[in-house]
């Protein structure tokens, strides 16, 4: 089996891979996330999934290379990590009520042959109508401001929906696992 490396420094996408019980390490990846003029969630997610891969390449020359972004689009724009508590209570107030779409990106590429499979995973979000209070509330117990959406949905970002929908759950914290073991299974690594 090829060593593993996560091309990512999240340690919400480090803990997800960590549940596989797959030995790995991981390197930050140097990329531009700016979008493209005209390009869309899936192909903006799916462009920088690759090159978070690819940027890894000469460093791991002999390797699995893991590349995964996500992207929120909310009223035409792409949702980044808010990074500051009133940037974060923006977002929420704005996706009160709506469901919203997420796509999350996969791309394992095997460094040594050059191959990489690749995958688009959307994920459904029904939020809830949130009061100013609630989202007050919520955001000074759970300070999300490292998660696009302004949410962990791992934690108590699940009060704050209606439903969720989608084949993987994973997705939505970052890395779709199903998809993922998929791709591991046909580089011939035996799960679990």
């Amino acid at each position: 089996m090829l060593p593993i490396v996560l091309a990512s420094s999240s340690p919400y996408r480090r803990a997800l891979l960590e549940r596989l019980g797959l030995p790995f390490s991981w390197a930050a990846p140097e990329v531009d996330e700016t979008a493209q003029p005209g390009e869309s969630a899936a192909a903006l997610t799916l462009r920088l999934a690759q090159a978070k891969a690819l940027a890894l390449v000469e460093r791991y020359p002999q390797h699995l290379i893991i590349g995964s972004d996500q992207v929120l689009l909310l009223n035409g724009v792409a949702v980044s990590k808010p990074g500051t508590h009133d940037a974060a209570r923006e977002q929420l107030s704005a996706c009160s009520g709506k469901t919203l779409t997420f796509h999350t990106s996969l791309c394992l590429l095997n460094s040594l042959s050059g191959e990489s499979q690749s995958v688009v995973e959307p994920f459904e979000v029904v939020f809830r109508s949130l009061s100013a209070e609630r989202i007050e509330r919520y955001l000074c117990k759970e300070q999300p401001y490292d998660c696009a959406g302004s949410f962990k949905m791992e934690g108590l970002g699940i009060t704050l929906f209606h439903a969720l929908r989608g084949d993987d759950p994973n997705s939505l914290i970052g890395l779709p696992l199903i998809r993922l073991c998929d791709m591991f299974i046909k580089e011939g690594i035996d799960l679990p």
